[in-house]
């Protein structure tokens, strides 16, 4: 749906920015943990047909956590800005001092699984079981329950509905807006929960300096700043706008792109009408600006 005419967010810009700050390192597929296989996504491309650890690969998702985080984490403070860190829960259990210097910005954690893997094949019961075991450990390490989800790219027909009944208010798992919009879900117990839907984008995520063609730092910044720009000038012409930019620790973490980061934050600073918020926050404005059913 295209936002009321009338509509601005709750310090009376017409545009929302969502840094996503994912959280995956530590959490990704390892035969430690008992997979039958090592990670497959990453920097080096090197994908054995056999079960063995992947020493290297395992360093460049580490790397996130000891110089990525720190660097993220001092851009942030510098700017002022309040982040949503999508967390597999268990990298925040293996990460706790991360865990408390997200806990000291205040900043919202929303869940990316218990551990950064697929559930497009789960049954129903295991499904629920890792939904419910990712927003526990979280409530445990951050002090507060998330609100949110995010899966890793692929989720099931049942998906949406175990969010609402697990007590999720909204669901990331959605590229097909610029604006968020409800969804109305029916509970196992007949009943129909509203769920805010915040729409995502991975055009202009980070991890597009990994997938072929992949971009440079000056290309990400450049295709960032023109999607920031587009949707501002629309926000003030057409009506209500929301960006989404993720980020990973260990690819925009890196000295040679996180100044892409910061060179963004900058021309952001520039414009007027724009609010920096949690993704939280943003789903309680909208849902409060445009109740269910208008």
């Amino acid at each position: 749906m295209s936002a009321p005419a009338d509509f601005r967010w709750p310090d009376g810009s017409r545009l929302a920015l969502s840094i996503v700050v994912n959280v995956e390192e530590g959490a990704e597929h390892n035969i430690r943990d008992g997979d039958k296989g090592p990670e497959p996504v990453d920097e080096l491309g090197a994908v054995p047909k056999k079960p063995m650890r992947m020493h290297g690969s395992e360093s460049n998702y580490l790397y996130g956590i000891k110089a990525g985080a720190p660097r993220i984490l001092r851009i942030l403070d510098q700017h002022g800005i309040e982040a949503t860190w999508t967390a597999a829960a268990l990298a925040l259990e293996r990460a706790p001092d991360l865990a408390a210097a997200i806990r000291a910005r205040g900043d919202e954690v929303a869940a990316h699984g218990y551990r950064w893997t697929h559930q497009f094949w789960m049954d129903e019961a295991k499904e629920r079981e890792f939904i419910t075991k990712a927003a526990d450990s979280i409530e445990q390490t951050i002090g507060t329950r998330p609100s949110g989800w995010l899966s890793r790219y692929l989720h099931t027909d049942h998906t949406r509905r175990l969010l609402a009944e697990a007590g999720f208010s909204y669901h990331m798992d959605d590229y097909s807006d610029d604006f968020p919009f409800w969804d109305r879900v029916e509970t196992s117990d007949g009943q129909s929960k509203p769920m805010v839907i915040l729409p995502y984008a991975m055009d202009s995520n980070d991890m597009k300096f990994w997938l072929a063609p992949s971009l440079t730092a000056k290309d990400w910044l450049d295709y960032a700043v023109a999607t920031f720009d587009e949707l501002h000038a629309e926000s003030q012409e057409v009506g209500a706008r929301m960006m989404s930019l993720g980020l990973h620790l260990r690819i925009i973490g890196r000295p040679g792109r996180i100044g892409a980061f910061r060179k963004f934050l900058d021309h952001v600073a520039a414009h007027d009408g724009v609010w920096i918020a949690c993704r939280r926050k943003i789903a309680e404005a909208f849902a409060q600006g445009v109740p269910i059913g208008d």
